[in-house]
């Protein structure tokens, strides 16, 4: 077989045109990963979870049954905690905190521990609740105080 102008330029454009194809679905993608600590018997944490994952994030589950002391040893305030604690690439995520936050959290990069949606609010994600829905709001915490970083 003869190797031609032709056919060289047709492999380096279908090895060009593989290396740009989006992944298969389902396959990892590369970032940071998220580490969320869950109570074993919670079916809305593994409800976030699949949301987190859905949205493309790389997630490692661990059950703990001491959770206030995961959220103290991570700053979370009291009044901002809610079922489940995660932390990606230095940040702390508190509860029901959508994917689209935590994305914008980590394009950011502000100064802060991180994001919590206090409570279990309907309607967040993987507290989808048919009929009901409760505005809530996404807050950016801090040692400088806190801000609402998106209202939903």
């Amino acid at each position: 077989m003869t190797i031609t102008r032709r056919s060289m330029m047709m492999l380096a454009t279908a090895g060009a045109a593989a290396t740009l194809m989006p992944r298969a679905a389902g396959a990892q993608t590369s970032g940071p990963q998220m580490d969320v600590a869950r109570s074993a018997t919670c079916g809305c944490c593994g409800a976030w979870v699949a949301h987190v994952r859905s949205a493309g994030f790389v997630v490692r589950e661990t059950v703990r049954e001491d959770l206030d002391v995961v959220k103290a040893e991570l700053g979370v305030p009291s009044d901002l905690q809610s079922c489940h604690t995660a932390t990606i690439d230095g940040f702390v995520i508190e509860g029901h905190v959508p994917a689209a936050e935590i994305r914008r959290l980590l394009a950011k990069r502000p100064v802060a521990i991180g994001l919590a949606v206090a409570g279990m609010p309907a309607g967040s994600p993987g507290m989808e609740v048919a009929g009901l829905k409760d505005a809530y709001e996404v807050v950016l915490f801090g040692n400088a105080g806190r801000e609402v970083f998106a209202r939903y």
